[in-house]
């Protein structure tokens, strides 16, 4: 991994390369709490698939730095710092295609908006909250939460963290994979979360709904069956987005890949495949 100084911070990046020539670029953002790292294999199958794979740990997370103002973390921050990124690594508009993860999900729909992207993949993501009066009470809940991170500590935090009900299916993984999903977890540092939460939580987030229809892209929006509530969101974003496609999939909840990681594989290779840059370069 390398610490980039992006725009005035420094950014933790993992790059895989693939073994022959180039397919095409996949950007990759993970949720809150996770990392670069976290994303395990799935690098290495990726670009063994012929991927030119680039994971970015977000501000707060990772090797990435944690600032102390939480605007620092906000989405249009978030925004800027992944383009930008891409521009030092000699990444063209309309190359890559963009991949997040719950929070990474919401950054990644955001900065789909630049039109720096060839196409976009939500894992598990939403299009912000519609309502808001709900916005500003989750604004205050996401607020007390950092609070007690900062409070409490970030072993507190995540034995708090692991026992929510949206990660309830986590439960059913392997011992070694949870381990190692809290060991990753446990890297983190309590102000880098709590800004986090503040600067990009989902209280914070502008709501992108009534967006949606205008965005010109290639979008996979990928869910796990045992998510009642975010395979509900992508139910209704798969209806607003003009080029989506929706694949729910059995046996996963909101982290479908960790809980069926060959299937998240299967369906992001065939997508990056479908609408990789060389294939349609002229």
């Amino acid at each position: 991994m390398s610490r980039l100084l992006v725009n005035g911070v420094h950014l933790g990046v993992e790059v895989r390369e693939p073994a022959g020539v180039s397919k095409g670029v996949l950007v990759m953002l993970h949720g809150f709490t996770g990392s670069a790292a976290g994303w395990g294999e799935h690098l290495t199958v990726f670009a063994d698939a012929g991927l030119r794979v680039i994971a970015l740990d977000m501000l707060g997370h990772g090797e990435s730095d944690a600032p102390a103002d939480a605007q620092r973390y906000s989405i249009e921050h978030c925004c800027e710092d992944i383009v930008t990124v891409l521009r030092m690594l000699d990444v063209r508009p309309a190359e890559a295609i963009l991949l997040g993860y719950s929070m990474g999900g919401r950054i990644a729909l955001y900065t789909a908006f630049s039109g720096f992207f060839r196409a976009l993949v939500l894992e598990s993501a939403s299009a912000g909250i519609e309502d808001p009066v709900e916005r500003i009470q989750r604004r205050a809940s996401d607020e007390a939460l950092a609070a007690r991170i900062e409070r409490e500590g970030v072993e507190a935090f995540v034995d708090y963290w692991e026992r929510i009900p949206l990660f309830a299916s986590q439960q059913a993984l392997p011992a070694e994979v949870r381990a190692r999903l809290r060991a990753q977890r446990l890297r983190n540092r309590a102000e880098g979360l709590a800004n986090s939460l503040r600067g990009v939580g989902t209280g914070v987030q502008p709501a992108l709904n009534e967006k949606l229809p205008a965005l010109q892209l290639p979008v996979l929006l990928l869910v796990g069956a045992l998510d009642s509530k975010f395979t509900a969101i992508a139910r209704h974003m798969m209806q607003l987005l003009p080029q989506a496609q929706l694949q729910i999939i059995s046996g996963a909840g909101h982290t479908v890949h960790l809980e069926q990681s060959a299937l998240f594989q299967q369906h992001v290779i065939a997508f990056c495949m479908q609408y990789c840059f060389s294939r349609t370069r002229r």
